[in-house]
C-alpha cells in the first residue's frame, strides 16, 4: 500500500510539472499601439533548444482594422518579402497567408479574395479563415471549422477566405498529434472577443507543445490555424513607432538552425489596415 500510495503522489508531481511547463497566466503584458491594436513579446513558459523562447502577438479588433489578403497571383504581380508586401500595400502589419505550392503562387487550400481566386479547390483541411465580411449576420473575422460550422451556408457571407490545419477546434481543444519535429511558426487565431491574433515564435517547437503554451496562457484563445513554418514565417509590423521584423529559421529536415537573418519572399500574405 506504502508504494502504491508513493506511485500516485509521484504520478501527481509529474502531471503538476507537466500542466506548469505551460502556464504562462498574468505573464503577457499587452502594448497599445493603436486603438483597437495591441502587441506582446512575452517568454514562453516551456523553453526551446534554440533562440529566445519568446513568442509575438498582435491582437487586432477586427471592428477597427480591415484583414487584407493579397497575392503575388492576382494581378501578376511579384513575390515579395512581408515587408515589402506591407510598404508597397501600406499594411500595417503583414503575416503569412498560408503555404503555397511548388508553383510559388497557388495556396495549398481554398483561397479567394473578392472576385480573384487564388485556389478554388477545397483540401482535407478543417479550417478556413473567413473575412471581409458581406453582411452583418456574421462575424467581422472568424476561423471557420469545418467540422462543427456549416460552410455552405458561411462561403457565401464573406469576400476573402484562406484554407489551412486546423490547430484548435471550437471546444478549444488541441488536434495536433505529438511528433519529433520542430519549427518556426506562424499563425493566426481568434480569441473569445472576436479579436484577431497574428501569432509569431522564431524558436522551433513541435507544433502540438506550440497550441499547449497558447491554450494555457491569458489569451483566452478560441481557435487558431496554421499558417506557415520554418524560415518562410513571416511577422512584420510597422505603426506609430513600433517596428518589428521577425522571421523564422529552423526546421527539422530542412534548415536545422538558427542563422536565417532575412525574410524570404512569399506570395501570399495577410496585412491590416485601419477602417
Amino acid at each position: 500500500m506504502k508504494y502504491l500510495l508513493s506511485f500516485i503522489l509521484a504520478s501527481i508531481a509529474i502531471l503538476l510539472l507537466s500542466f506548469n511547463s505551460f502556464s504562462d497566466e498574468e505573464k503577457i503584458t499587452w502594448n497599445k499601439i493603436d486603438e483597437g491594436l495591441f502587441y506582446a513579446e512575452y517568454d514562453a513558459p516551456k523553453k526551446a533548444t534554440y533562440g529566445d523562447s519568446k513568442i509575438t502577438i498582435l491582437k487586432i479588433s477586427p471592428k477597427l482594422y480591415n484583414l487584407n489578403l493579397l497575392s503575388a497571383k492576382e494581378n501578376g504581380a511579384r513575390v515579395k518579402t512581408a515587408k515589402k508586401w506591407a510598404e508597397d500595400k501600406n499594411q500595417i502589419a503583414v503575416i503569412n497567408a498560408g503555404m503555397y505550392m511548388q508553383d510559388f503562387a497557388t495556396n495549398v487550400g481554398f483561397m479567394k479574395n473578392f472576385d480573384f481566386v487564388n485556389n478554388g479547390r477545397l483540401n482535407k483541411d478543417n479550417t478556413i479563415a473567413a473575412f471581409n465580411r458581406k453582411n452583418d449576420s456574421v462575424p467581422e473575422f472568424q476561423i471557420i471549422d469545418r467540422t462543427c460550422q456549416n460552410w455552405d451556408q458561411l462561403k457565401d457571407q464573406y469576400n476573402s477566405f484562406t484554407q489551412s490545419i486546423r490547430m484548435v477546434d471550437c471546444n478549444q481543444k488541441n488536434k495536433w498529434g505529438q511528433q519529433a519535429k520542430k519549427w518556426s511558426m506562424v499563425v493566426i487565431g481568434k480569441d473569445k472577443e472576436g479579436n484577431a491574433l497574428f501569432i509569431f515564435t522564431r524558436s522551433p517547437y513541435s507544433v502540438h507543445d506550440f497550441i499547449s503554451i497558447l491554450l494555457n496562457s491569458s489569451l483566452d484563445v478560441y481557435n487558431l490555424m496554421y499558417l506557415e513554418g520554418g524560415p518562410e514565417a513571416s511577422f512584420y509590423m510597422d505603426h506609430n513607432g513600433t517596428k518589428v521584423e521577425k522571421m523564422g529559421s529552423y526546421e527539422t529536415d530542412f534548415n536545422e538552425n538558427d542563422d536565417n537573418t532575412k525574410f524570404w519572399s512569399i506570395p501570399n500574405v495577410i496585412g491590416i489596415s485601419k477602417k
